[in-house]
């Protein structure tokens, strides 16, 4: 399940782990302009870890899902 919410700086979507026997904490993505932001509750420290991507790690990441085992590098195609 998952939830999607636009604030006034920000998309944040939650994406909250389905009842089943490996549950994990909720994660929260924040999409800025700049930046995109992913934080999870680790119980083992009692605190919220963070990670912030650029744009263009998120499109590799985004990219990366669907592709088979290797090296790769995007390329943009050029405006025409």
């Amino acid at each position: 399940m998952f939830t999607i919410e636009h604030e006034f700086d920000a998309t944040v979507v939650t994406l909250v782990d389905e009842p089943g026997s490996h549950l994990r904490e909720d994660i929260t993505i924040h999409a800025f302009g700049d930046c995109v932001t992913v934080e999870q509750f680790d119980p083992r420290s009692g605190k919220v870890q963070k990670i912030t991507l650029s744009p263009s790690q998120l499109s590799d990441l985004a990219a990366a899902l669907n592709l088979p085992e290797g090296v790769y590098r995007r390329v943009e195609k050029p405006d025409v």
